[in-house]
């Protein structure tokens, strides 16, 4: 992809999840991403959708009011094992809901560091770490591209529903594999396309910045992790979660293009 099309892409996105985060603090409409992985102006929506995608009631109640968006395509920290004392890297953490349930699963002795590119979302998610009084939960601004944070720095990364929304993902596995501590794993739900998108799919701006567009097969997925230097690579995809991707934009068939998916990968060498 050029770079043009990739810094309109990325724009497209910063743009859409900042009026995401705006209307989200002033109680009103998303704005253009609404339909982004399942998001709503409705806190008590957003528990229904987030209850579907595999919170517990628990889950929900543990994050500060208002970190729970309904943004999201399923739950990474049931596949990610987390545990006490461990560093979590959560990539696109908009407004901190997976960090936070991190957060108390390594506990004080641990530490989650949360990377978004959109400065509307890193405030807000400061404000809710505030809130709920998280003292081992820090949020940077940055690209997943780009990620601010030193080599082999942390144990696990989490994200959910935001790799699909970049527009060079081979670079954000290269960028996870060196941050990550050897033996670090990455625990990932995002969305994959079960077949090749048509391409007024792939160049319409709405698709993207709703997690369709930027889909890509689990065969790309796997070839850019191996190449990257990952081993023990799972992809799986869940048909089920056609029945809620349907919801995303609503009569433009895009379940039958994409589908909800848990990515696992190691990065080789003795655990931390």
């Amino acid at each position: 992809m050029n770079p043009t099309k990739s810094d309109s892409i990325r724009q497209n996105v910063r743009d859409s999840y900042a009026r995401v985060a705006e209307a989200s603090d002033n109680g009103g409409c998303c704005g253009e991403a609404s339909s982004c992985c399942g998001v709503s102006q409705e806190v008590q929506i957003n528990a229904l959708i987030s209850s579907r995608l595999g919170y517990s009631h628990q889950d929900l109640a543990g994050a500060p009011k208002g970190a729970d968006m309904g943004l999201g395509c399923g739950n990474p920290r049931a596949i990610a094992g987390l545990k006490a004392g461990e560093v979590v890297l959560d990539l696109g953490s908009g407004g901190g809901f997976d960090a936070f349930l991190a957060a108390r699963e390594v506990g004080e002795s641990g530490r989650v560091i949360g990377v978004d590119m959109t400065p509307e979302m890193i405030s807000k998610a400061r404000r809710n770490a505030e809130q709920g009084q998280f003292s081992n939960v820090e949020f940077r601004l940055g690209e997943i591209e780009n990620l601010p944070l030193a080599d082999a720095s942390v144990d696990v990364i989490i994200s959910n529903c935001v790799i699909n929304l970049s527009p060079d993902k081979p670079r954000v596995f290269r960028e996870a594999w060196r941050v990550l501590k050897p033996g670090g794993r990455l625990a990932i739900s995002d969305v994959v396309a079960s077949t090749e998108l048509p391409a007024s799919m792939q160049d319409d701006p709405y698709l993207h910045a709703a997690c369709v567009a930027g889909a890509s097969l689990t065969e790309e997925l796997e070839t850019w992790l191996a190449d990257a230097g990952f081993v023990d690579i799972r992809i799986r995809p869940k048909d089920e979660s056609r029945h809620f991707i349907k919801d995303w934009v609503p009569g433009a068939g895009v379940e039958d293009y994409v589908l909800s998916a848990t990515i696992e990968a190691i990065k080789p060498g003795l655990t931390a």
